[in-house]
């Protein structure tokens, strides 16, 4: 399926049933003084605001305090000890085909998306010996349950009739922000005992949804795993399956982007932290970096937790509501996470999966073979004949020993392929992180949303809550997308046409079960 998009490109997807989100109307570009607008922060949700901006012939200054774009998808050179210059990043990230308009903004550098490639299977193995794919699971709700219940080696017949039904009828009709109101409550943990759900299929929930947030399903919201749920499997008919980038992210994602913006007049200023923005005596705003500072008539916040607290807390005439001020300082983020990439000077076996999730291995979430799929790691293995490989572990206890973390993936790779056990490692990088954010039970409310007290200030970013059915990377793009709606429309401008997964459960009978049973989420 193709459907028009604002800005006059496709939507490219298989979903007959996907949402479409009109923007506002009005004159295709600025007349007269163009209004400016900062956006602070240079990662998905800023770069999509400010493309939306950009286009319609507003000024735009990005402000990014890291040297390179991409916010948790940016990526650095490094030199390794043999010479040779490599791009080091924050780890491995999929780009699922639901996420209409994280695409729809790769689109702008790429109409093809050719940087992206599809993996033709993601396993997923149990250190009990039992392995899922989704590779031949259909895609289309019901079916896509259905099958996968029959090909799962972890999740059988048996245990779909143990499961309590009236327990799991929130997953089968989805609304936002109604399923906040029903499981934002109880986490992710406790929803999965409620329903039942086997505890040898646990793994495939919490591995492939909840880890998503880097987050302990203990302390994960219910309604986010609900969502997720959703999103990938019982929601759309776009599949489990993904695309990986063929390069580095700089490459094949931000400097084309950057090329983009650059050519719609977008000032982007990296390496440039926003330490505060004030309001200005005569209307608008001051931002302030650490070598001077830029009136603007709006803004818009697409940081970090940590950088969104930073920027409030040092700046204390900006937005006059201290219940709003209040919520953003505290907001939390998820536990640390390490990515450790190892380049070894022998190929791991052929047969190894350019992607493994694994459960059970002790701090080890997955591990990725990059030159399987990403460029530059395949030309360093044909010229080397090694292999680079990436390990992850997500919610590591603050207070782990973090060499022995360290210490513990590498075990488990060479308990995982063996033949990495001979293998000298030619150099490594580990990079720790604790700047996700948490979805915690019962903060739904606290988060906030695209709009603030101040109809000039928007905030944008995956934190953001948002009525449609997105997440993770697509909610970082979508919000982005919605808080330079808001500004357009203030303008008289049209704004960006917006896709989503259906917004709702798919099946009219099981949609009337749920409502049936006194709790309906819409």
């Amino acid at each position: 399926m193709r459907g028009r998009t604002a800005h006059g490109g496709t939507r490219h997807g298989r979903d007959r049933r996907a949402h479409v989100v009109r923007g506002p109307q009005g004159a295709p570009r600025i007349s007269g003084a163009a209004p400016r607008v900062a956006v602070v922060g240079g990662g998905i949700a800023g770069l999509a605001a400010a493309t939306a901006l950009a286009e319609r012939g507003v000024h735009v200054t990005v402000y990014e305090r890291e040297h390179q774009l991409g916010g948790r998808l940016r990526g650095w050179p490094e030199e390794l000890a043999d010479g040779s210059t490599v791009t080091m990043s924050r780890g491995f990230h999929a780009f699922f085909r639901q996420y209409y308009n994280l695409r729809g903004l790769l689109r702008r550098a790429d109409p093809a998306l050719n940087m992206l490639h599809g993996l033709p299977d993601y396993p997923l193995r149990h250190s009990g010996g039992l392995q899922d794919s989704f590779a031949r699971v259909p895609r289309t709700p019901p079916w896509s349950a259905l099958g996968f219940v029959a090909l799962s080696p972890t999740f059988g017949w048996r245990d779909l009739t143990r499961m309590d039904p009236r327990a799991a009828l929130p997953l089968l009709d989805v609304r936002v922000p109604g399923i906040y109101r029903r499981l934002d409550h109880i986490s992710a943990w406790e929803f999965l005992e409620r329903i039942r759900f086997p505890r040898a299929a646990h793994h495939l929930a919490f591995e492939v949804f909840s880890r998503s947030f880097f987050a302990d399903p203990r302390r994960l919201s219910a309604a986010e795993l609900a969502l997720m749920f959703h999103i990938y499997f019982l929601g759309s008919s776009e599949g489990l399956l993904f695309d990986v980038v063929r390069e580095p992210f700089p490459a094949a994602l931000w400097d084309p982007l950057a090329r983009y913006l650059s050519g719609h007049r977008a000032d982007i200023r990296t390496g440039r932290a926003v330490e505060s923005v004030e309001p200005a005596r005569r209307g608008g705003f001051h931002v302030l970096t650490g070598d001077g500072e830029q009136r603007c008539d709006a803004v818009v916040l697409a940081l970090d937790v940590k950088g969104l607290r930073s920027v409030v807390g040092q700046s204390p005439r900006f937005i006059d509501d201290d219940a709003w001020r209040a919520r953003i300082m505290g907001l939390g983020t998820a536990p640390p996470f390490l990515v450790s990439r190892l380049w070894l000077d022998r190929r791991v076996a052929s047969d190894r999966p350019g992607f493994l999730g694994t459960s059970g291995y002790g701090p080890l979430d997955n591990i990725s073979v990059l030159e399987r799929w990403e460029g530059e790691a395949a030309r360093w293995s044909a010229r080397t004949g090694g292999s680079v490989i990436e390990l992850h572990a997500y919610a590591v206890d603050p207070a782990a020993d973090r060499a022995a973390v360290r210490r513990s993936l590498s075990a488990q790779l060479h308990r995982l392929y063996p033949e990495t056990r001979e293998a000298r490692i030619v150099d490594a990088r580990h990079v720790w992180h604790a700047d996700c954010p948490l979805f915690p039970v019962g903060g739904y409310r606290n988060r906030p949303t695209v709009r603030t007290p101040d109809p000039a200030v928007m905030v944008a970013g995956d934190i953001v809550r948002s009525d449609l059915p997105v997440a993770l990377m697509e909610r970082a793009a979508t919000t982005g997308f919605l808080a330079a709606n808001a500004l357009l429309e203030r303008w008289g401008l049209r704004g960006q046409t917006l896709w989503t997964v259906p917004v709702r459960g798919r099946t009219p009978l099981l949609r009337a079960l749920d409502r049936l049973a006194g709790d309906g989420s819409g």
